[in-house]
């Protein structure tokens, strides 16, 4: 039985086209979608503006990348349980290590189109398939 699924997302079409195949397969299994963006290593900085201080960091960057998609697919999947969540770490790293901790039965991730024969899957979806404690599905995510 499947009840977790990991997907990755960066703010791009094809991320967002693997979100989206991930959605589909939560929504057929009744599973629940945790929606991640990884950010690399953490990073801050404040700005002063006047009086005031707002400190940035790209974790915050990553939950409203991933926020952003959840918003989405809400819209379109609304019976399907979504979490969005930032990862640290660099994307393939960061999903395999979410997917162990979730306990995740599933994870999504695109194909993002890379040029050369000698390589099929994009970089991400090559290092998740060969770390993942799990299944991984590769979602078709470009035009040909």
């Amino acid at each position: 039985m499947v009840s977790t699924i990991v997907t990755g997302v960066d703010g791009s079409v094809p991320a967002a086209a693997g979100a989206r195949k991930a959605a589909e397969l939560a929504k057929a299994f009744g599973a629940t979608l945790h929606v991640l963006s990884a950010y690399g290593d953490f990073e801050a900085e404040t700005l002063e503006i006047g009086s005031e201080k707002i400190l940035l960091t790209n974790e915050q960057e990553a939950q409203q990348t991933a926020q952003q998609v959840l918003v989405d697919l809400r819209r379109e999947f609304p019976g399907v349980e979504i979490v969005a969540s930032p990862a640290e770490g660099k994307p393939g790293e960061a999903l395999v290590r979410a997917a162990e901790s979730l306990h995740a039965d599933i994870i999504v991730v695109g194909n993002k189109r890379v040029q050369g024969m000698a390589r099929v899957l994009g970089s991400i979806a090559r290092d998740v398939a060969a770390h993942a404690s799990c299944d991984v599905y590769v979602a078709h995510t470009h035009s040909r």
